[in-house]
């Protein structure tokens, strides 16, 4: 399946909350949830059934994909992955996921969304431990440093995207030095870190059926 290139506030009304997709615009009036709470689509307003078992399972599961920007095939390998791990398999998928490269970069503020900071890690503007890695499923390890290439700090868009993290607040497990647009592991996220409100365990279940 083809990667989604539509509009991407109607994921966001879809799932009846912010996947903040959008940068900036999540956080302003503008905001599709805002605006619009209810799902897109002529039958959006209408009062339908009460969404329950298989049905709650599937949203989490898409929710999740929505968010971290993946598709049904590599979501599945992550869970697998998880599962196969020591431990509880709904926090290793997820901790899995946020220690992604582009969910890293996004975190660090210098990406505006994940979607642009994929982009940012495709096209070469990110060194981790100062070599280039152009691998947005990299995972990234404790005592790693990510550092915008020198080229690439005069970027109008990353510029601005550490400014707005600055106000959005950086993740515990993550140190950001703004001034010479580099940041830190710390140490690998755990499940506290994790604020996206996200019900791991209908992930399971589902993928358990």
């Amino acid at each position: 399946m083809a990667r989604y290139t539509g509009p991407v506030c109607r994921l966001c009304r879809r799932e009846r909350m912010k996947l903040f997709l959008k940068g900036d615009r999540c956080f302003k009036e503008k905001c599709a949830i805002e605006r619009r709470a209810y799902p897109p689509g002529q039958h959006g307003q209408r009062r339908g059934r009460r969404t329950m078992g298989y049905g709650l399972q599937l949203r989490e599961k898409q929710k999740v994909k929505r968010i971290y920007g993946l598709q049904e095939r590599q979501f599945r390998t992550y869970f697998k992955k998880a599962d196969q791990r020591k431990g509880i398999t709904g926090e290793n998928l997820l901790v899995s996921l946020e220690s992604r490269l582009d969910n890293v970069v996004y975190n660090l503020g210098f990406g505006a969304s994940r979607a642009q900071a994929r982009q940012f890690v495709r096209h070469g503007h990110i060194l981790v431990d100062g070599k280039k890695t152009s691998i947005p499923s990299y995972s990234v390890s404790p005592e790693q440093e990510i550092t915008v290439r020198e080229k690439s700090r005069k970027n109008d868009f990353i510029r601005a995207s550490v400014e707005t993290a600055r106000g959005r607040g950086i993740p515990e497990w993550l140190d950001l030095d703004a001034e010479n647009f580099a940041g830190k592991v710390l140490r690998i996220p755990t499940r506290e870190d994790i604020k996206i409100p996200i019900q791991e365990q209908l992930i399971v279940e589902l993928y358990s059926r």
